[in-house]
């Protein structure tokens, strides 16, 4: 009878606990020495992967406190910014601020006109620029008027990519 790799041989053979590898020299390399593997695993020497595992772990625990310190700072921010930002600082149109830092009195007739044709508005405080947004919508017709003076707002900060913006402005009354 010949034996092939999907005839039911090998479990017949098995079963008469006839040295299966035996009968089939093709699909076991017959030269190969097994003997020797168990004192590579438990040898008491430490190879370079071992030192490598042990050093990637002891990295790893290491390194975990600092990813939960990140995150709860994160929260802490988060938590910061949904209680409320105020800022004070000069309302300007954003695409000329940003595109030639027009500000001030002279641009605030150009800025007016362009937060009323429905550009971004925003505020500048301390060299730093806010998107300001209301409650879902522009704010252009709130903020129009007062382009090129100096005004407080309130509102939940958000901050993404480099950009900031303060949502669900008001102004603040003084």
């Amino acid at each position: 009878m010949q034996v092939t790799p999907n005839s039911s041989v090998f479990a017949r053979d098995y079963a008469r606990g006839v040295d299966a590898p035996a009968l089939r020299p093709n699909l076991i390399d017959r030269h190969a020495d097994w003997s020797d593997t168990s004192p590579m695993l438990n040898s008491g020497k430490p190879t370079i992967l071992k030192t490598a595992v042990a050093l990637g772990f002891t990295a790893a625990l290491a390194i975990a406190p600092f990813g939960i310190l990140q995150a709860q700072e994160h929260e802490h921010h988060d938590a910061d910014a949904g209680g409320g930002k105020t800022v004070t600082g000069e309302v300007v149109d954003l695409m000329c601020y940003l595109d030639h830092n027009a500000s001030g009195d002279k641009h605030a007739a150009c800025a007016s006109k362009c937060i009323k044709s429905g550009g971004p508005v925003g505020i500048v405080s301390e060299g730093k620029s806010y998107l300001l947004v209301g409650e879902h919508k522009p704010m252009n017709d709130e903020l129009a008027d007062l382009a090129g003076k100096t005004i407080t707002v309130k509102g939940k900060l958000a901050e993404r990519g480099g950009m900031s913006m303060i949502e669900n402005a008001e102004i603040v009354k003084k």
